[in-house]
């Protein structure tokens, strides 16, 4: 079987298994770096460990676009990729042998969370209620949400003005990771924000522009606050819970807030400063 048509069958394989889009596509850029290097047409059982081992140390393999190194996370999510990928073909018996078993992750602590200030932040939402103008006011109320409730920015340009419940004080998300409808809670100034901005909008859509221009409007925004921290919306998920913890110190608390599946995931966020150390510590 070649590479390629192997490829095809994984993919479909996630998608029976209900893997997210988002994974799907993941998963595929890293398949397709191999199928670039091995060729389309390569037998996939022809793949013997030594040839992922070099492909992985290969200096094109371990570099990304703009030719600085890959960070180790991003590598472990390729062999991972590479795992699952010869991992199914040889659970369905496409291949006698599955050459990625030698394969293992490297052991990296994670980066620490990117997360706006609470200087910046409000900083931020005072240059946006500052300005004026539709885009403005769009911009304002869908940057202020990804701040005050931790949501991905995929759910936020998916939401419609019937999934805002102002008096539950609730928000329906309907495009998730995972794909599970999944109620959010608003604070007071979120609510309120949101009712001033649904009095004055007209359209189905809460925030009728695309993720990779909201990227282009939170740049313009940063640059107008003074911010020279180069962030992007899914960062506000970061400072949301960065700030949650800081004020509760409930990690439990922030990974139900997050809807994280599991409390590992939301680990990375209760780390104690030093001053907190000291005072743990004290006496």
């Amino acid at each position: 079987m070649r590479l390629v048509d192997a490829l095809q069958r994984f993919t479909l394989q996630l998608r029976a298994n209900g893997r997210s889009p988002l994974t799907i596509a993941q998963y595929r850029r890293h398949i397709e770096s191999l199928i670039r290097w091995c060729g389309a047409a390569y037998a996939v059982e022809a793949i013997t460990p030594e040839d992922l081992a070099l492909f992985l140390v290969l200096p094109e393999t371990r570099a990304r676009g703009d030719g600085q190194a890959k960070k180790p996370a991003s590598m472990n999510a390729l062999r991972s990729a590479l795992k699952a990928f010869f991992g199914y073909l040889y659970r369905a018996g496409f291949i006698p042998h599955d050459p990625s078993r030698l394969i293992a992750r490297a052991r990296c602590a994670p980066a620490p969370p990117r997360a706006l200030s609470d200087e910046e932040r409000i900083r931020l939402l005072e240059v946006l209620s500052g300005a004026n103008g539709p885009d403005a006011e769009r911009d304002h109320a869908l940057f202020h949400t990804l701040l005050a409730t931790g949501i991905r920015v995929g759910s936020a340009l998916a939401i419609e003005a019937s999934d805002v419940d102002l008096e539950r004080s609730e928000l329906m998300l309907r495009t998730t990771k995972g794909n599970t409808p999944t109620r959010i809670v608003l604070g007071l100034a979120i609510r309120e924000h949101l009712h001033r901005y649904l009095s004055a909008h007209t359209g189905a859509r809460l925030f009728p522009i695309t993720a990779r221009h909201a990227q282009r409007r939170l740049k313009h925004w940063l640059s107008r606050a003074g911010i020279a921290m180069d962030v992007s919306p899914h960062d506000f998920r970061h400072t949301f819970a960065t700030n949650l913890y800081q004020r509760t110190h409930d990690v439990l608390l922030v990974c139900k807030a997050l809807h994280h599946r599991s409390v590992a995931s939301t680990a990375i966020y209760a780390r104690l400063d030093h001053q907190q150390l000291h005072e743990a510590l004290a006496g």
